[in-house]
């Protein structure tokens, strides 16, 4: 095996045993230290989370096998809290990644010899992100106007700055464009925002891991490559 090969399976173990074990002292610290009354199944959705992110930095398509669990497992943990625009991505989340296996398993590429199955990633046209950034934005602040009047949603506008980008990314990524990060990272940082507001520190952790996550996929994806297509 090659020590550059080597290197990257040690670094990608490594990241994801660090992102558990920030779930883990997370839940700890909350429950311990400053008595929050955490649910379990948020540890457990954290840790799902951190398993599905890596493993697509990673170009892994098995990235879907716990994005399915932590999907069911993350959208009753939103229903707890009202967060209606979360429960309705969640379910696109779950229609959008049986669709996701198909077209990443269409796009597995053998690297270096004895290296892992990876996805080829394409890049989006300078015009094509312009376009997608303004309509995200139009959109978000739509949807935010939205759960405001129309439901009892406890962070109506950030709620919907979480979801609607994310819908965007969510089809970048299944369609492979590595793109997607750069949008992630802004839901992800969004995101804390939205659990630290709701006192869950557990999800908090979960997604500022996710945030460092997204900046090694978007090392990860370059190195892999650009179709052609």
């Amino acid at each position: 095996m090659k020590p550059a090969l080597t290197n990257r399976k040690i670094f990608d173990f490594s990241f994801l045993t660090l992102g558990l074990l920030i779930q883990v002292m997370t839940y700890w610290i909350s429950i311990s230290v400053l008595g929050n009354a955490l649910p379990f199944i948020s540890l457990i959705s954290g840790c799902f989370g951190i398993c599905s992110v890596c493993l697509a930095s990673q170009g892994n398509i098995l990235t879907f096998l716990f994005g399915f669990a932590q999907v069911g497992t993350y959208t009753y943990l939103c229903w707890t809290q009202r967060f209606y625009g979360e429960i309705v991505i969640n379910a696109y989340y779950f229609l959008t990644m049986i669709y996701g296996v198909y077209e990443w398993s269409r796009r597995l590429h053998q690297g270096g010899g004895d290296g892992p199955l990876t996805v080829v990633p394409r890049s989006l046209s300078r015009r094509m992100i312009i376009l997608i950034a303004v309509s995200v934005l139009l959109l978000s602040l739509v949807a935010g106007l939205g759960l405001a009047r129309w439901t009892d949603d406890t962070q109506p506008y950030l709620d919907a700055l979480t979801t609607v980008p994310a819908l965007i990314a969510q089809v970048l990524m299944i369609l492979v464009y590595r793109e997607h990060w750069f949008i992630w990272l802004a839901v992800d940082i969004l995101s804390v925002v939205l659990w630290l507001r709701a006192g869950d520190y557990c999800m908090a952790a979960q997604y500022a891991f996710w945030c460092a996550n997204c900046l090694y996929g978007l090392h990860r994806w370059r190195s892999l490559g650009i179709s052609k297509e």
